[in-house]
Protein backbone atom coordinates (compact mmCIF):
# COMPACT_ATOMS: atom_id res chain seq x y z
CA UNK A 1 0.00 0.00 0.00
CA UNK A 2 1.24 3.49 -0.86
CA UNK A 3 2.24 5.47 2.24
CA UNK A 4 0.55 8.84 1.79
CA UNK A 5 1.53 10.00 5.26
CA UNK A 6 5.21 9.54 4.49
CA UNK A 7 4.77 11.28 1.14
CA UNK A 8 3.13 14.25 2.89
CA UNK A 9 5.96 14.39 5.42
CA UNK A 10 8.61 14.47 2.69
CA UNK A 11 6.73 17.24 0.89
CA UNK A 12 6.34 19.30 4.08
CA UNK A 13 10.02 18.87 4.93
CA UNK A 14 10.95 20.12 1.47
CA UNK A 15 8.62 23.15 1.72
CA UNK A 16 9.92 23.95 5.22
CA UNK A 17 13.25 24.98 3.71
CA UNK A 18 11.55 28.03 2.20
CA UNK A 19 10.33 31.24 3.85
CA UNK A 20 7.15 30.33 5.72
CA UNK A 21 6.44 34.02 6.28
CA UNK A 22 6.06 34.56 2.54
CA UNK A 23 2.32 34.27 1.77
CA UNK A 24 3.18 32.87 -1.67
CA UNK A 25 4.80 29.85 -0.01
CA UNK A 26 1.76 29.26 2.23
CA UNK A 27 -0.46 29.62 -0.83
CA UNK A 28 1.38 26.88 -2.69
CA UNK A 29 1.30 24.46 0.23
CA UNK A 30 -2.48 24.79 0.50
CA UNK A 31 -2.86 24.59 -3.28
CA UNK A 32 -0.75 21.43 -3.39
CA UNK A 33 -2.97 19.51 -1.00
CA UNK A 34 -6.14 20.76 -2.65
CA UNK A 35 -4.94 19.60 -6.08
CA UNK A 36 -4.02 16.21 -4.62
CA UNK A 37 -7.56 15.83 -3.21
CA UNK A 38 -9.24 16.99 -6.40
CA UNK A 39 -7.10 14.77 -8.62
CA UNK A 40 -8.02 11.76 -6.49
CA UNK A 41 -11.71 12.68 -6.71
CA UNK A 42 -11.49 12.85 -10.50
CA UNK A 43 -9.70 9.49 -10.57
CA UNK A 44 -12.45 7.95 -8.43
CA UNK A 45 -15.08 9.27 -10.84
CA UNK A 46 -13.32 7.31 -13.58
CA UNK A 47 -13.50 4.11 -11.49
CA UNK A 48 -9.72 3.76 -11.40
CA UNK A 49 -8.26 1.17 -9.04
CA UNK A 50 -6.58 2.00 -5.72
CA UNK A 51 -3.04 2.15 -7.13
CA UNK A 52 -4.10 4.53 -9.88
CA UNK A 53 -6.03 6.68 -7.41
CA UNK A 54 -2.90 6.85 -5.26
CA UNK A 55 -0.90 7.93 -8.31
CA UNK A 56 -3.44 10.65 -9.14
CA UNK A 57 -3.19 11.94 -5.56
CA UNK A 58 0.62 11.74 -5.67
CA UNK A 59 0.77 13.75 -8.90
CA UNK A 60 -1.18 16.51 -7.19
CA UNK A 61 1.28 16.46 -4.28
CA UNK A 62 4.27 16.75 -6.60
CA UNK A 63 3.03 18.99 -9.39
CA UNK A 64 4.10 22.40 -8.03
CA UNK A 65 7.41 21.49 -6.38
CA UNK A 66 9.05 23.95 -8.75
CA UNK A 67 7.01 26.88 -7.42
CA UNK A 68 9.01 27.09 -4.18
CA UNK A 69 12.34 27.58 -5.91
CA UNK A 70 10.69 29.90 -8.45
CA UNK A 71 9.51 32.20 -5.65
CA UNK A 72 12.88 32.11 -3.90
CA UNK A 73 14.77 33.00 -7.08
CA UNK A 74 12.38 35.39 -8.80
CA UNK A 75 9.68 36.48 -6.33
CA UNK A 76 6.84 35.77 -8.76
CA UNK A 77 4.56 33.00 -10.01
CA UNK A 78 4.60 34.44 -13.55
CA UNK A 79 6.53 31.90 -15.60
CA UNK A 80 6.89 34.42 -18.43
CA UNK A 81 8.96 36.65 -16.15
CA UNK A 82 10.97 33.92 -14.46
CA UNK A 83 11.12 30.22 -15.31
CA UNK A 84 8.77 27.46 -16.44
CA UNK A 85 7.84 26.14 -12.99
CA UNK A 86 6.69 22.77 -14.31
CA UNK A 87 10.00 22.10 -16.05
CA UNK A 88 11.90 23.31 -12.99
CA UNK A 89 9.86 21.05 -10.70
CA UNK A 90 10.32 18.03 -12.95
CA UNK A 91 14.08 18.66 -13.06
CA UNK A 92 14.26 18.93 -9.27
CA UNK A 93 12.29 15.72 -8.86
CA UNK A 94 13.62 13.51 -11.65
CA UNK A 95 17.00 14.94 -12.66
CA UNK A 96 18.18 15.97 -9.19
CA UNK A 97 16.34 12.88 -7.84
CA UNK A 98 14.31 14.46 -5.07
CA UNK A 99 11.77 11.80 -6.07
CA UNK A 100 13.96 9.19 -4.36
CA UNK A 101 13.02 10.73 -0.99
CA UNK A 102 9.36 9.86 -1.54
CA UNK A 103 7.78 6.45 -0.99
CA UNK A 104 6.72 4.49 -4.06
CA UNK A 105 5.61 1.05 -2.85
CA UNK A 106 2.06 0.43 -4.00
CA UNK A 107 2.20 2.70 -7.02
CA UNK A 108 1.41 1.15 -10.41
CA UNK A 109 4.08 -0.12 -12.78
CA UNK A 110 5.60 2.65 -14.87
CA UNK A 111 4.53 5.34 -12.40
CA UNK A 112 7.73 7.34 -12.55
CA UNK A 113 7.69 7.95 -16.29
CA UNK A 114 4.00 8.84 -16.10
CA UNK A 115 4.63 11.21 -13.19
CA UNK A 116 7.48 13.03 -14.92
CA UNK A 117 5.44 13.56 -18.07
CA UNK A 118 2.37 14.74 -16.15
CA UNK A 119 4.36 17.20 -14.04
CA UNK A 120 6.29 18.62 -17.00
CA UNK A 121 3.06 19.05 -18.97
CA UNK A 122 0.66 20.27 -16.29
CA UNK A 123 1.05 23.95 -17.19
CA UNK A 124 1.46 23.63 -20.94
CA UNK A 125 -1.11 25.09 -23.32
CA UNK A 126 -1.44 21.72 -25.09
CA UNK A 127 -0.29 18.19 -24.35
CA UNK A 128 2.38 16.85 -26.70
CA UNK A 129 1.38 14.56 -29.53
CA UNK A 130 2.01 10.85 -29.29
CA UNK A 131 1.26 10.22 -25.62
CA UNK A 132 -0.15 6.77 -24.87
CA UNK A 133 -3.73 6.78 -23.58
CA UNK A 134 -2.80 5.92 -20.00
CA UNK A 135 -0.23 8.72 -19.72
CA UNK A 136 -2.61 11.15 -21.38
CA UNK A 137 -5.33 10.24 -18.89
CA UNK A 138 -3.13 11.02 -15.89
CA UNK A 139 -1.93 14.25 -17.51
CA UNK A 140 -5.56 15.30 -17.96
CA UNK A 141 -6.49 14.33 -14.39
CA UNK A 142 -3.69 16.50 -13.00
CA UNK A 143 -4.40 19.41 -15.34
CA UNK A 144 -8.10 19.35 -14.45
CA UNK A 145 -7.40 19.14 -10.72
CA UNK A 146 -4.97 22.03 -10.97
CA UNK A 147 -7.38 24.24 -12.93
CA UNK A 148 -10.23 23.53 -10.50
CA UNK A 149 -8.20 24.81 -7.56
CA UNK A 150 -6.72 27.73 -9.46
CA UNK A 151 -10.25 29.17 -9.61
CA UNK A 152 -10.25 29.12 -5.80
CA UNK A 153 -6.81 30.72 -5.58
CA UNK A 154 -7.86 33.55 -7.88
CA UNK A 155 -10.91 34.29 -5.75
CA UNK A 156 -9.19 34.04 -2.38
CA UNK A 157 -5.75 35.56 -3.04
CA UNK A 158 -5.27 39.19 -4.14
CA UNK A 159 -3.89 39.58 -7.65
CA UNK A 160 -0.93 41.65 -6.43
CA UNK A 161 0.13 38.83 -4.12
CA UNK A 162 0.02 36.29 -6.93
CA UNK A 163 1.82 38.56 -9.38
CA UNK A 164 4.61 39.47 -6.97
CA UNK A 165 7.44 41.34 -8.69
CA UNK A 166 5.71 40.95 -12.07
CA UNK A 167 2.95 43.37 -11.09
CA UNK A 168 4.99 46.38 -12.16
CA UNK A 169 5.20 45.06 -15.71
CA UNK A 170 1.44 44.89 -16.29
CA UNK A 171 -0.24 47.64 -18.28
CA UNK A 172 -3.60 49.32 -17.81
CA UNK A 173 -6.20 49.15 -20.58
CA UNK A 174 -9.91 49.79 -21.05
CA UNK A 175 -10.54 46.34 -22.48
CA UNK A 176 -8.96 43.03 -23.40
CA UNK A 177 -7.26 43.00 -26.77
CA UNK A 178 -8.91 41.58 -29.88
CA UNK A 179 -6.30 38.83 -29.83
CA UNK A 180 -7.31 37.75 -26.32
CA UNK A 181 -11.01 37.82 -27.17
CA UNK A 182 -10.34 35.70 -30.26
CA UNK A 183 -9.32 32.85 -27.94
CA UNK A 184 -12.60 33.31 -26.02
CA UNK A 185 -14.59 32.86 -29.23
CA UNK A 186 -12.55 29.78 -30.13
CA UNK A 187 -13.22 28.27 -26.66
CA UNK A 188 -9.57 27.69 -25.81
CA UNK A 189 -7.05 28.85 -23.21
CA UNK A 190 -5.25 32.14 -23.76
CA UNK A 191 -1.48 31.82 -24.29
CA UNK A 192 0.50 33.72 -21.66
CA UNK A 193 2.26 35.83 -24.29
CA UNK A 194 -1.03 37.59 -25.05
CA UNK A 195 -1.77 38.59 -21.44
CA UNK A 196 -0.57 42.11 -20.63
CA UNK A 197 -3.12 43.50 -18.14
CA UNK A 198 -4.84 42.36 -14.96
CA UNK A 199 -8.18 42.22 -16.79
CA UNK A 200 -6.69 40.05 -19.53
CA UNK A 201 -5.28 37.79 -16.82
CA UNK A 202 -8.79 37.41 -15.39
CA UNK A 203 -10.20 36.62 -18.83
CA UNK A 204 -7.46 34.06 -19.42
CA UNK A 205 -8.09 32.37 -16.08
CA UNK A 206 -11.80 32.01 -16.83
CA UNK A 207 -10.94 30.54 -20.23
CA UNK A 208 -9.32 27.55 -18.50
CA UNK A 209 -12.86 26.24 -18.05
CA UNK A 210 -13.19 25.72 -21.80
CA UNK A 211 -10.56 22.99 -21.70
CA UNK A 212 -11.70 20.98 -18.68
CA UNK A 213 -11.69 17.35 -19.75
CA UNK A 214 -13.80 15.42 -17.25
CA UNK A 215 -17.45 15.79 -16.29
CA UNK A 216 -16.46 15.41 -12.63
CA UNK A 217 -14.23 18.46 -12.88
CA UNK A 218 -17.05 20.56 -14.31
CA UNK A 219 -19.19 19.30 -11.42
CA UNK A 220 -16.48 20.32 -8.93
CA UNK A 221 -16.20 23.78 -10.46
CA UNK A 222 -19.96 24.28 -10.21
CA UNK A 223 -20.01 23.09 -6.60
CA UNK A 224 -17.17 25.38 -5.57
CA UNK A 225 -18.71 28.47 -7.12
CA UNK A 226 -15.38 30.20 -7.69
CA UNK A 227 -15.68 30.41 -11.47
CA UNK A 228 -19.17 31.87 -11.07
CA UNK A 229 -17.71 34.48 -8.72
CA UNK A 230 -14.97 35.32 -11.22
CA UNK A 231 -17.53 35.76 -13.96
CA UNK A 232 -19.50 38.00 -11.63
CA UNK A 233 -16.62 40.49 -11.68
CA UNK A 234 -18.03 42.53 -14.53
CA UNK A 235 -15.06 44.82 -15.06
CA UNK A 236 -14.43 48.52 -14.53
CA UNK A 237 -15.23 49.96 -17.97
CA UNK A 238 -18.16 49.58 -20.36
CA UNK A 239 -15.98 47.58 -22.75
CA UNK A 240 -14.81 45.26 -19.99
CA UNK A 241 -18.41 44.66 -18.90
CA UNK A 242 -19.35 43.83 -22.49
CA UNK A 243 -16.42 41.44 -22.87
CA UNK A 244 -17.25 39.65 -19.61
CA UNK A 245 -20.82 39.14 -20.82
CA UNK A 246 -19.47 37.75 -24.09
CA UNK A 247 -17.24 35.38 -22.11
CA UNK A 248 -20.19 34.17 -20.02
CA UNK A 249 -22.18 33.60 -23.19
CA UNK A 250 -19.39 31.57 -24.79
CA UNK A 251 -19.02 29.43 -21.68
CA UNK A 252 -22.76 28.69 -21.78
CA UNK A 253 -22.47 27.73 -25.44
CA UNK A 254 -19.61 25.39 -24.50
CA UNK A 255 -21.80 23.75 -21.83
CA UNK A 256 -19.91 25.23 -18.89
CA UNK A 257 -22.96 26.56 -17.10
CA UNK A 258 -22.02 27.94 -13.69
Amino acid sequence: MFDRKKAEDVFRNYAAAYDAADPKIALKIKHTFRVAELSERIAKSLALDEADRDLAWFLGLLHDIGRFEQVRRYGTFFDRDSVDHAELGADILFSDRLIDSFPHDGLPEGWEETAETAIRCHNKLKLPEGLDERTKRFCCILRDGDKADIFRVICEVPFAQRAGRSLAGLKQAEAASDEVMAFVYRHVCVPRAYVHTEFEANISHCCMAFELVFEETVRIVREQGYLAAMLGETGETALQKQQMEELRSELRIAGICV
